[in-house]
């Protein structure tokens, strides 16, 4: 399996790209909020067991994936440096145990087109972060950064589409010669 591992702050574009991708290529999504939306029926946002039940949930779900030989999934992440290292080494370890690549990919955008992008209504309706001050408080509790590999990949989305993003990643990871045309 090779996982293309798509993180960034709110806003920067990791679900447009990851669908964008998956367009191009034949492969699964796994969004970041599909977990969180897991643990929202059975807990409130952030209340005791929350977290550890959406770590949970990725976990079955990444090895699951591997074990059955899905061959590309895009998986969208918040992450914070220092804090979510752990989970995502688990991640990477899950996909490397049965010969899986783990493929990150780091997504940055402007301060004005976040801006733009963070009260649109589909982050509304999909219960994202959707305005100025929740992004706001996002950005005191954690530091989105890109994840500490050689081979992590830092993409812009300010100006581009999200197909020439999503063309830039199947480039740089050689995609296009798993799945040809």
């Amino acid at each position: 399996m090779k996982l293309i591992f798509l993180h960034g702050a709110p806003a920067s574009g990791k679900l447009t790209v990851a669908k964008a991708l998956l367009r191009a290529l034949p492969g699964r999504l796994f969004d970041n909020h599909a977990a969180i939306d897991v643990a929202r029926t059975v807990f409130d946002f952030g209340a005791p067991g929350f977290w550890e039940l959406v770590h949970n949930v990725r976990v079955t779900t990444l090895g699951a994936a591997s074990q059955h030989g899905v061959p590309l999934l895009a998986m969208t992440y918040c992450y914070s440096e220092p804090e979510d290292l752990p989970q995502v080494e688990q991640f990477e370890k899950i996909v490397q145990r049965d010969g899986g690549e783990f493929l990150p990919v780091f997504l940055r955008c402007s301060e004005e087109e976040i801006m733009q992008r963070i009260g649109n209504a589909d982050r509304v309706e999909r219960r994202k972060i959707s305005s100025v001050e929740g992004l706001n408080r996002f950005r005191l509790e954690y530091n989105d950064a890109p994840l500490r590999r050689d081979n992590c990949l830092l993409l812009d989305t300010t100006s581009r589409t999200a197909e020439a993003v999503a063309q830039d990643i199947v480039r740089r990871f050689a995609l296009d010669a798993a799945w040809p045309n």
